[in-house]
């Protein structure tokens, strides 16, 4: 897989290769989502061990008001992965909701994750305004992102494939990772020596930690977090063993119990929709993965052009062509010169440009409804490789629980 960067991984788990990534179920995808994330997925599962996994319940956060699209949704969803590629034998295939130790988690993380946290996740605010019509004064919407990361820490993924839109739901994943490592993964001196520690550095220096330390794990003030690593690193009258102790305390480490996972940023992809603007369904731009070919043919002949060729003698600029956007995905270097040549010297009309065009589209799309058949003609296919993936997901996820459980004191003797 093709990677622009990584947040660095705790090293204690570089042996750990297991990656997490799951998509919500609201509808047919589209070959936005296949070029943006499907492709780097089945990249992906021969280099790491993949947990894939059907978000149904984020769906929930947003679409609650229409359970009934839900069932038709998760399966065709599925179908459309197995169709892109993904391969089961590699990859673990499961549902979120059919592993309730999801919900156990998200439970006990919120005990110990500050409002604060949630209410600065930068799409919070930024979903409320692009989705006006929808009441999501809820908790679920607000809780969402520790959801994901309840996702993320049950399987200990040393790995989070997104894009840089979504690095601060990782980075927020490594904090409450840290936090709940520090309450509940202390040692039996962690206390004393943590008194010891700050009462050594002085009175003054001692109040200004605890109250940088109060404006990070209460407020998120990252400023408070540099000022306080700073105030730690430049005292004089500590050990430098002190010195990592005080500062895992004030990022809220102890005991690593839940890995704290690192950003695998991807490939950025933003596939063109048939108007020129990223295809999204909420632009009603899109081109299904398995769309008829016929619909698909039709809706390329007619997208928009550049508005200067009005007569077929016009001569065009291709980078003001939504057309030119699609040739520059799917065209091989030889055809996007004579698209660029001929489009410039009026040489030939726009449908002529886009035969091509359609014909790697099909071509792809031929490809993915061929390995897609077999599914849709016996659904009890698709339900087998859930049912698999479910048992080896609960299989991890029973594991973390335990110590979790553990940890927190629930499990009684």
């Amino acid at each position: 897989m093709t990677t622009a960067s990584s947040s660095e991984p705790d090293t204690r788990q570089s042996d750990n290769r297991r990656v997490l990534s799951g998509m919500r179920p609201t509808g047919n995808l589209h070959l936005g989502h296949y070029h943006g994330v499907l492709r780097n997925w089945v990249r992906m599962q021969d280099d790491y061990e993949c947990f894939y996994f059907v978000a149904d319940w984020h769906a929930l956060t947003t679409h609650y008001d229409a359970p009934q699209t839900m069932n038709q949704h998760v399966w065709e969803m599925v179908i459309d992965w197995l169709a892109a590629g993904v391969d089961p034998e590699q990859a673990t295939l499961f549902i979120q909701s059919h592993v309730p130790e999801h919900a156990e988690l998200h439970l006990l993380l919120s005990m110990v994750t500050p409002l604060g946290w949630l209410e600065r996740v930068p799409s919070f605010k930024d979903q409320q305004d692009k989705l006006r019509e929808k009441d999501l004064a809820t908790y679920g919407f607000l809780g969402y992102p520790l959801l994901q990361s309840a996702d993320i820490l049950m399987y200990r993924a040393a790995h989070v494939p997104v894009g840089e839109d979504q690095v601060p739901h990782v980075e927020l994943t490594r904090e409450i990772a840290r936090r709940f490592n520090h309450f509940f993964g202390r040692s039996p001196k962690f206390e004393q020596n943590l008194t010891d520690s700050i009462h050594q550095m002085g009175k003054k220096a001692a109040k200004s930690y605890h109250r940088l330390r109060q404006g990070f794990t209460e407020r998120g003030d990252r400023d408070a977090l540099d000022q306080a690593r700073e105030l730690v690193s430049n005292q004089q009258n500590i050990s430098q063993e002190q010195k990592i102790l005080l500062l895992g305390h004030m990022e809220g480490r102890g005991i690593t119990l839940l890995p704290e996972p690192a950003a695998l940023l991807t490939e950025a992809a933003k596939m063109p929709g048939l108007d020129g603007q990223k295809m999204s369904k909420s632009y009603h731009n899109t081109i299904a993965l398995r769309d008829d070919p016929k619909r698909v043919e039709q809706a390329i002949r007619v997208m928009p052009t550049d508005p200067a060729r009005v007569r077929l003698t016009d001569p065009g600029d291709p980078e003001k062509c939504p057309v030119w956007q699609l040739h520059q995905v799917y065209s091989d270097e030889t055809t996007r010169e004579w698209v660029v040549a001929g489009c410039r010297a009026a040489s030939f009309g726009c449908l002529e440009c886009k035969k091509p065009l359609i014909d790697k589209v099909l071509e792809e799309q031929e490809m993915i409804r061929e390995r897609a058949r077999p599914y849709e003609e016996n659904p009890s296919l698709v339900r087998e490789v859930i049912a698999n993936g479910d048992a080896r997901a609960r299989k991890v996820a029973s594991e973390t629980m335990q110590i979790v459980r553990e940890s927190v004191g629930t499990v009684y003797k």
